[in-house]
């Protein structure tokens, strides 16, 4: 029996699903961690790419992996879809991110450093106060359900007219 080759992880908020693949695309195991044991599990395979789907935790947990040793491919989720053969499950998806990360054409994302994805951040919060979108109704300040007391001697609207 050969060994692993790729190991695709779908993330999730707690539980998270494996999928190992040998070379010829056979399945070596299927496993299920939680966030705590990830690592623990991952250091005791041998060194190899390890597939992602991307979302927002991704750069952290590649970040974590490349530190270890590791190689990390991170696949946007939209080239992952077609990939999946059965109803969207965190098993049958570990299954997808793997065969797609097998493809020779596939396209993959660069790991953002801690720095970029602050950068980001930035932007994007940013971009919602300077050119708010109708959908963005909830950033808007102050929030609707503050309560804004009138108190005396306080400047009024009445006030500022002239």
């Amino acid at each position: 029996m050969s060994e692993v080759t790729i190991i695709g992880v779908n993330l999730a908020k707690r539980v998270f699903q494996l999928h190992g693949a040998r070379s010829d695309g056979s399945v070596a195991f299927r496993k299920k961690l939680l966030r705590g044991q990830l690592l623990a599990f991952v250091a005791q395979q041998p060194k190899g790419p390890i597939a992602m789907e991307t979302c927002a935790t991704t750069h952290g947990w590649a970040r974590a992996f490349e530190g270890a040793g590791y190689g990390v491919r991170l696949i946007p989720p939209i080239y992952v879809k077609p990939f999946v053969r059965r109803q969207k499950n965190d098993v049958a998806n570990a299954e997808a991110i793997v065969e797609a990360a097998f493809r020779p054409t596939m396209r993959f994302v660069a790991v953002k450093t801690e720095d970029q994805q602050a950068r980001a951040m930035l932007f994007h919060t940013r971009q919602m106060f300077v050119a708010p979108h109708p959908d963005d109704q909830r950033f808007a300040w102050p929030p609707r359900r503050t309560r804004i007391d009138r108190r005396p001697g306080a400047c009024s609207s009445q006030d500022n007219r002239r």
